[in-house]
């Protein structure tokens, strides 16, 4: 008794395993890199809460900079804002991560949402880096006067995996991908 083929039988393996070398799959990957970055970054920063809170104390009180008087009225030596500067950005990173989570969960599970989540993600990335470590730690700051706290060279990183992740999650992506020819 023969047996009938379904009209559509899906996607065969073969073209499952193409699909990992897709431009879909490139973006979800480098979402996902930069997710998992700001996952172990948060979570380092709530469990050796300290470590970077002397970071940012030092960057926020000019104290390790050339000290130029006329640059020294932008320090804030208070404690508190301090604090509350250093909570924001855990915040920041925290909300980024998430963002960057869900929109490589949304490359898999819900593609047509996946580009928004992930540029949100790597935008609030880039601001956290871009403008708020370099911009305004390093330049209005002047972080990199200092030797001992200088963050510039993380943050260029950071930036520039994120910017390139951006460009990739932004390129036009095919519906499908197309087979290679036999």
């Amino acid at each position: 008794m023969p047996t009938s083929r379904p009209a559509n039988p899906g996607p065969t393996l073969r073209d499952r395993l193409l699909a990992f070398g897709s431009l879909p799959a490139a973006a979800a990957v480098l979402t996902g890199v930069n997710a998992l970055y700001l996952l172990l970054v948060v979570f380092g920063n709530v469990t050796d809460f300290a470590t970077n809170q002397h970071f940012v104390q030092h960057v926020l009180a000019m104290d390790t900079t050339f000290r130029d008087r006329d640059l020294m009225w932008r320090s804030i030596t208070s404690p508190g804002l301090q604090n509350a500067a250093y909570v924001a950005i855990i915040a920041w990173e925290a909300l980024s991560a998430l963002a960057l989570t869900a929109g490589t969960l949304a490359w898999w599970l819900r593609p047509e949402a996946a580009r928004r989540l992930s540029t949100l993600g790597l935008l609030l990335m880039l601001l956290l880096f871009g403008a708020g470590f370099i911009g305004i730690g390093g330049e209005w700051f002047a972080m990199w006067q200092s030797k001992a706290w200088n963050g510039l060279d993380a943050a260029i990183r950071n930036v520039t995996l994120a910017g390139l992740a951006l460009v990739v999650v932004n390129l036009p992506h095919p519906r499908t991908p197309s087979a290679p020819p036999e």
